[in-house]
């Protein structure tokens, strides 16, 4: 067994050992990202980034996620390969990765440029669009089913769109919070809240991987936050599930209403896609990463249409923050 672990720690040690597999690694830590576009960062040809990306996976220090077409990498976020891997980006010397990082920093300008070219372009037919998923009606209903009996004193709508979740939402709240990165989103949400006289809602301009709040406590923690139908619009949605674990107070609901796994090509290049569904093994990595408790999902199918029809499944998930005490025991034990 120990002659086991050492050859494994052998193997990752190798597979980090090469300059450009390194490189590929520490940017891995820091986004999902395609082959082309690591092509673009690094400089290399697409069969050198290939066979990095290759041996890096066969160590168990990255992640391979096919949708469609398209496929994306991720450091590994479990088990010894995510060990490995936070120790070497701890000793990496942020200077040498600079370029690296600017590179980064200009593919995600352009994932945002497109997602903000598309969200003003169509903003005024959001809900129109929102058609082609599994029936409205029925996903608010699970969304109200699921929060059912809870005393909401602060939520947060991370991706708030055209505000209709804080509609939904307004009779269970004491004060409500919807982000969006779109001013165009926003003054339709805005008018909604106008036209239904919410006035313990507001909407303000943000991004959801740096949410504008404090880190999350029994006073000013959000209690539920919420993602309708945004995290297949991210390249790194675990990141913002993160970011929503910081702002949460003690034993606050995390709530997930998005897509299970499907092949539908035309939603990324018609309406900006970047994620085609999520697995519940995903999301409930996402959970543990963030330090949450996995709660209860529930899966709203569409109606049944003609054969050749599109069709998406919606799906829940629930997670937990820590309690209080919990949280105390915790650090009185460190």
């Amino acid at each position: 067994m120990l002659k086991e672990k050492m050859d494994r720690l052998v193997s990752m040690l190798r597979a980090a050992g090469d300059p450009t597999r390194l490189r590929l690694l520490l940017l891995l830590r820091q986004a999902e990202l395609t082959v082309s576009e690591l092509i673009e960062i690094v400089g290399q040809s697409q069969p050198r980034v290939s066979r990095h990306l290759k041996l890096l996976g066969e160590a168990g220090l990255l992640e391979r996620f096919k949708e469609g077409s398209w496929v994306f990498y991720r450091a590994a976020d479990r088990g010894a390969g995510a060990e490995l891997g936070a120790a070497i980006a701890a000793l990496a010397d942020p200077a040498a990765l600079e370029a690296d990082r600017a590179r980064l920093a200009h593919v995600r300008e352009a994932r945002a440029a497109t997602a903000a070219a598309y969200f003003k372009a169509n903003a005024a037919e959001w809900e129109r669009i929102r058609a082609l998923h599994a029936p409205d009606k029925d996903v608010e209903a699970a969304i109200l089913r699921q929060l059912a009996g809870r005393k909401i004193e602060n939520l947060l709508d991370a991706g708030t769109g055209t505000g209709r979740m804080l509609e939904l939402l307004a009779p269970q709240a004491q004060r409500a919070v919807g982000l969006d990165v779109s001013p165009d989103m926003l003054a339709i949400a805005r008018d909604r809240l106008l036209r239904g006289n919410i006035r313990h809602a507001q909407v303000r301009l943000g991004d959801t991987y740096r949410l504008p709040f404090a880190n999350g406590d029994a006073a000013q923690g959000f209690d539920v936050v919420l993602f309708h139908q945004v995290l297949h619009y991210l390249d790194d949605p675990g990141a913002a599930v993160a970011e929503a674990a910081r702002v949460m107070a003690p034993g606050g609901t995390l709530l997930i209403a998005d897509f299970a796994p499907h092949g539908l090509e035309f939603l990324r290049d018609e309406y900006a896609h970047r994620r085609l569904g999520f697995s519940d093994r995903e999301v409930e990595g996402w959970f543990a990463a963030a330090g949450l408790k996995v709660g209860a999902t529930e899966t709203i199918a569409p109606p049944q249409k003609k054969d050749g029809d599109d069709k998406l499944t919606v799906k829940l998930w629930l997670a937990t923050a820590k309690s209080a005490a919990r949280q105390q025991t915790k650090s009185e034990a460190a």
